[in-house]
């Protein structure tokens, strides 16, 4: 078999398990006020079957890089699935309200497992040639479980019990467990170092203040003075946990990777920009339902545009970064995906549908190249001693981006309903908040216009440093 066929083989394999985690992140949305009348729980509570899970992902997640190194990639991805796939089952029996909230946190933590170690096995298996490709690939669910979560989640309770949003799992989790046992292997020995137990609290204490208070934000039964000083907590720990991280030998999230260039660019500009984005998948269908009037399974289809033009831009990222180089990409392709985000805010009924559609699919196409190469230089001068580190540092910040680009959204959304005086949201509501989004996403290009020339040469094989 071929590096590169390997190297497809394996993303494939590791992105099937990763699927599975993104969709159950937001699959329920639309499902929460059926299962609230089969719990009898007013609705406002049942936003708790989709935040404990969200904050049980945030809390575990850096705590994965030093499980992984300890006890081996693959054995705990195996186990992750195992753990993911059995919470999920035990979601689908919950006979009551606090047993799902309880096997949802169990989930998120099968998930924050699986995420990160799952990435660090393809780094850790896939020649550096290849590894652009095997990532492009591994971000394919990353894109598309917030789109198809909630029409699909929408279809289930319409044609059957809600039950089956968490057994469609099953089969996913059993195939997946089978082929990571068949065609995986460990690539390096375990490394035992000393767990950071004290770093992993006041981090996980951290994110989870930080993220709730963003969660809560989108909530209006939840008064804005809490949320602010929940957040205002969440900075206070981060404070204590840069402490410790200079004093311990092997924190659980290593702060000194941001001296390295490539990934500081990744993770700064990287995570500007996925603010940005991460509005899309929020105020998109909202908008065509609300503004437009449409119905939630056709604005879910209209939606799956900017996803499914991201796969035909798999095979293609090699040559875009190969041709062009990572900073070039980064910066003009960044420019023109603000302007795409912003073209958003100007959508109305009268325009024609296949121009809606069209405008999308070209958006999504080269905003899947954007954080295709985002992904990738992360890890581009990384040694492999630091792979597992820099993984949970990655998907930690990937997490909190995703919660802070919709709580930003909302909160820009209901200024705007209240500086207009609108009760509910208009179709000007919306294109502010685009506008907004848009403008947020534009720092990331001064970043990137400091990164050398050749940033990321050798991993995207560049010829345009030739030329």
């Amino acid at each position: 078999m071929s590096d590169a066929r390997a190297a497809r083989n394996i993303a494939l394999i590791v992105a099937s398990a990763m699927f599975m985690e993104q969709l159950d992140g937001t699959v329920i949305s639309t499902a929460l006020p059926v299962m609230g009348q089969a719990f009898h729980v007013a609705p406002a509570f049942m936003s708790l079957a989709m935040t404990s899970y969200l904050l049980s992902l945030a809390v575990f997640i850096p705590a994965s890089g030093q499980v992984a190194d300890r006890y081996g990639a693959r054995l705990v991805f195996r186990a992750a699935i195992v753990l993911f796939t059995l919470s999920s089952l035990a979601c689908a029996v919950a006979p009551d309200f606090g047993a799902l909230i309880a096997a949802r946190v169990v989930q998120g933590m099968g998930g924050a497992m699986m995420v990160p170690v799952g990435r660090l096995i393809i780094l850790r298996s896939v020649e550096k040639s290849e590894r652009i490709t095997a990532l492009a690939w591994l971000l394919t669910p990353a894109m598309l479980g917030p789109v198809v979560g909630p029409p699909l989640g929408g279809l289930i309770v319409t044609y059957a019990s809600w039950r089956w949003i968490f057994l469609i799992n099953l089969p996913i989790g059993i195939l997946g467990f089978a082929l990571v046992s068949l065609y995986i292997r460990d690539a390096g020995e375990p490394i035992i170092r000393k767990f950071d137990l004290v770093g992993l609290v006041i981090s996980g204490l951290a994110l989870l203040f930080f993220i709730g208070g963003l969660e809560a934000m989108t909530k209006r039964d939840v008064p804005l003075l809490d949320c602010a000083l929940a957040v205002a907590v969440s900075f206070a720990l981060g404070a204590v946990y840069m402490r410790h991280a200079k004093r311990h030998a092997d924190p659980v999230l290593d702060l000194n990777l941001m001296r390295i260039q490539t990934f500081y660019t990744s993770m700064v500009a990287g995570t500007l920009f996925r603010v940005g984005f991460a509005a899309l998948p929020f105020l998109l269908p909202l908008m065509l339902q609300i503004g437009f009037g449409l119905s939630p399974a056709k604005s879910g289809m209209i939606t799956f545009a900017t996803a499914a033009s991201s796969m035909v831009m798999k095979s293609m990222t090699v040559k875009f970064l190969k041709y062009f180089g990572y900073r070039t990409i980064l910066i003009w392709n960044g420019l023109f995906c603000a302007v795409f985000l912003a073209v958003c805010a100007a959508f109305r009924p009268d325009w024609p549908e296949w121009l809606i559609f069209a405008v999308l699919l070209t958006g999504g196409f080269f905003r899947s190249l954007q954080f295709n190469a985002y992904g990738s230089i992360a890890y581009a001068d990384i040694e492999q001693p630091r792979m597992s580190a820099a993984t949970s540092f990655f998907s930690t910040m990937q997490q909190l981006s995703a919660s802070l680009g919709i709580a930003i959204a909302a909160a820009v959304l209901g200024l705007s309903l209240s500086f207009l005086g609108h009760n509910t949201p208009s179709l000007s509501d919306f294109s502010i908040a685009f506008v907004a989004m848009a403008a947020l996403s534009l720092p990331a290009t001064y970043i990137c216009i400091k990164l050398p020339e050749a940033a990321g040469a050798e991993q995207a094989g560049k010829i345009a440093a030739v030329r």
